[in-house]
């Protein structure tokens, strides 16, 4: 095993590669999907003598305590198990021995049924049955789980006061372990404190456990200072104390500091197992450390380690969330061939990092290698082929292969229902979205915030508010959470309906529903009041949101920074920017932009050009938006020399130029006052680029080449146009024939007419 996957790393260095495309996916019958139930209330179990349990038939008329214990456990209902117990203990020829009484204790303690434990427990001393410690360890494991800690504690008092029973090390540990695991720390302060007092003994396990405690906490250096007395008191660190230490650094993202801890652990001659191996690996990983992980596996293959499943899965894990599924499958092959069976877990994880990557197809045929191999698919297995089909698009398909599962016995979860929903929505599906919704609902799958926050937010983009708001109110009726998301998308869908009345009565509700307001809250309400000017309800938002804690950012500034911008009121715009500044909130490129903007619309060029410069010496990259609203008022100003030359610097040293920008330089270059060629190949540069003229401006410069006979140079223009925008062949030859008989004002004429028709992007034709 250790050979097979150290010579698997030697060969196979960590490099991308293809694998064979893989076979259409087919649906081989899942197996049932076993749901999970709420957890069970207190019960009581109370039994008719007059009627014979029917696994008592299974027993001989003189059965042994054995036969009986090895029928309990075979049981997998509590009741019918307290039943057969009752049963047995009236009949005349047994005695239950202390086994069965325990037994029978952990199947009522596994649903709560604590009433009865106790009924048990004195029926046990009535019959002067010998009790022993670990029989109260199955009381405090049973209250653990129901997370009644306080409960547990008073089993220590109940052993000695009730039973005379001393709790000793085991008990304190037990009871200690419950606590951290269940994070009830200052619990497990009183019980040490209490364990010292009673002179209760600590072993190696009671150290190990309070240095879990501790590393859980975060503080590994007293966790180190702990592991480090253990001697003081005749004890000597074992692996557990060494990796629980080396746990929690690594859980704090520092392996460096878990491989110390592990030098420490061979300088202490500490003997180590493939616990210790896996939890480095593990953290290898945990770093995205993938090269050092496998170099890692291979060294100590040399040294007699042997690969395990957690190992494999480990590896596995690691390569898939580091991008590298393809070679995890490699990983897979060698696990088989090393005899180990993947688990449910292991093809999850393939399966998700198989669909992060974009391999659905492959995916969906290990899937099916899943089934040959008589692995149950669970949930997890099939929402995420489904979710992966949905992000790439193939809702069809998704939706498909959910029916077809669906028909073969899995049942769909809110998880598959969100991702279809999410699907439909995405790919402009709506109606079936809604389909679907209800659906759902029909099939008793209650819709959960997010399922309801798809439709909320696809119905807001669609300006359909009323129907978002229906919405809500079905949220509200079903008792379905409403977070903050649910709220800010309401809000937003308002304001950009200029709606923003409503969208304050909205914000006033989440106060009344007791849902904390976030910063998107207050940014998306002051940007829509901005934009209603009412910039002074926008300033007082701001003041309430800086005494609820909440700092004011770039977009709360900038929103406002818009308003005076757009009113040309560039002395308060500056205010604004100082404010900010002195806020300690770094303008970025979108407030250098916005004031740009206002200065330029203000007749400031200079200034705006200055700031422009100002910007540059920064460090800033400069985008179109700073760039265009200067370009854009020098052509205003017949300043066109300097706008080209604004264009090209941008085209140098900035973010390339939008549609806008193209736009802009071309609308000035066509206007006139300028050498008409230079408009010419502009208008070829713009379209080499994907860039089609707006045909006012296109126009403008069409009249200038036929009034200087350059009729072969519009032709030739219109002849790129109608390329570029993909015109039919029956509009091309239409065109054509207007220009053969110099018929140029019709040929215009048809072509702005075909091009309005396509309803372009405002990016082309603003």
């Amino acid at each position: 095993m250790a050979f097979s996957l150290s010579s698997f790393l030697k060969c196979h260095p960590l490099t991308t590669h293809s694998q064979n495309p893989p076979k259409p996916f087919s649906f081989p019958p899942p197996k049932p999907i076993s749901l999970p139930f709420s957890t069970p209330q207190e019960r009581v179990f109370t039994v008719s003598s007059t009627i014979l349990p029917s696994k008592a038939k299974e027993l001989l008329p003189e059965f042994t305590p054995k036969q009986l214990l090895d029928t309990l456990r075979r049981e997998d209902d509590e009741n019918s198990a307290f039943n057969l117990f009752e049963w047995a203990t009236k009949q005349p020829h047994f005695t239950p021995t202390l086994s069965i009484y325990e037994e029978i204790l952990r199947k009522l303690g596994n649903v709560g049924s604590f009433d009865s434990m106790r009924r048990v427990l004195n029926d046990m001393k009535k019959l002067k049955v010998e009790l022993v410690e670990g029989t109260f360890f199955i009381f405090i494991e049973s209250y653990a789980k129901f997370e009644l800690y306080s409960e547990g504690i008073r089993v220590l008092d109940m052993m000695w006061k009730d039973f005379g029973i001393k709790p000793g090390t085991f008990s304190y540990n037990l009871l200690l372990n419950v606590l951290v695991d269940g994070n009830k720390l200052k619990l497990v302060e009183n019980v040490h404190s209490r364990m010292l007092d009673e002179g209760v003994k600590a072993d190696v396990s009671t150290f190990n456990i309070l240095i879990k405690a501790l590393c859980k906490t975060h503080q590994i250096r007293p966790a180190i200072l702990m592991m480090e007395e253990m001697p003081m008191h005749g004890l000597v660190p074992d692996e557990k104390t060494f990796t629980t230490i080396m746990q929690g650094y690594i859980e704090e993202g520092n392996l460096d500091g878990a491989l110390r801890i592990r030098d420490q652990m061979v300088s202490a001659k500490c003997p180590a197992s493939n616990i210790t191996v896996n939890l480095l690996i593990h953290g290898y990983c945990k770093e995205g450390r993938i090269n050092e992980a496998l170099n890692f596996v291979q060294n100590m293959c040399s040294r007699g380690f042997s690969p395990d499943q957690f190992t494999f899965n480990t590896l596995i894990n690691g390569l898939c969330k580091a991008g590298h599924a393809v070679q995890a499958m490699d990983i897979l092959d060698l696990m088989l061939q090393d005899g180990f069976d993947p688990d449910v877990y292991t093809y999850n994880i393939l399966i998700s990092g198989l669909c992060d990557v974009g391999e659905v197809q492959e995916a969906i045929e290990l899937l099916n290698q899943m089934l040959l191999r008589d692995c149950s698919p669970n949930t997890v297995t099939y929402n995420t082929i489904i979710s992966a089909l949905c992000k790439e698009n193939q809702v069809q398909e998704a939706t498909e292969f959910a029916r077809v599962l669906t028909s073969k016995g899995f049942l769909p979860d809110v998880c598959t229902f969100n991702s279809l929903i999410q699907g439909l929505c995405f790919t402009g599906n709506f109606s079936v979205a809604m389909e679907l919704f209800e659906e759902m609902k029909n099939k008793g799958c209650q819709p959960d915030e997010f399922t309801y926050n798809i439709l909320i937010d696809c119905l807001c983009a669609k300006r359909r508010i009323g129907e978002a708001m229906n919405l809500l109110k079905d949220m509200e009726s079903s008792g379905c959470a409403r977070s903050v998301i649910t709220y800010n998308t309401l809000i937003d869908g308002f304001c950009k309906d200029n709606k923003i009345e409503e969208a304050e009565e909205i914000f006033d509700q989440m106060e009344l529903q007791g849902v904390s307001r976030n910063l998107v809250t207050y940014n998306t309400l002051i940007d829509g009041l901005c934009k209603s000017k009412r910039v002074e309800d926008a300033a007082q938002l701001m003041d309430q949101m800086i005494l609820e804690g909440l700092k004011p950012d770039k977009f709360t500034y900038n929103s406002i920074l818009s308003h005076f911008c757009r009113a040309g009121d560039i002395k308060k715009a500056a205010d604004i920017v100082q404010t900010m500044t002195s806020n300690g909130c770094e303008p970025d490129i979108v407030t250098y932009g916005t004031l740009i903007q206002g200065l330029c619309k203000a007749g400031r060029i200079d200034v705006a050009s200055r700031l422009l410069r100002s910007i540059q010496m920064k460090g800033m990259i400069l985008t179109p938006q700073a760039y265009n609203p200067v370009i854009q008022a020098l052509f205003r100003r017949r300043r066109n020399n300097e706008g080209v030359r604004l264009f090209r610097e941008m085209q140098e040293t900035a973010n390339p130029p939008d549609a806008l920008s193209y736009k802009i330089v071309f609308r000035g270059l066509s206007s006139g006052g300028g050498p008409i060629q230079e408009a010419v190949d502009f208008s070829v540069e713009m379209m080499e680029k994907g860039h089609i003229p707006e045909f006012s401006s296109f126009y403008n410069l069409a009249e200038g080449l036929y009034s200087l006979s350059m009729e072969d140079t519009l032709i030739k223009l219109v002849s790129m146009i109608m390329k570029k925008a993909n015109f039919s062949d029956s509009e091309v030859t239409m065109i054509k024939g207007f220009l053969k008989i110099r018929k140029y004002q019709e040929a215009l004429a048809t072509l702005g007419r075909v091009l309005n028709s396509r309803n372009p992007e405002r990016t082309y034709w603003g």
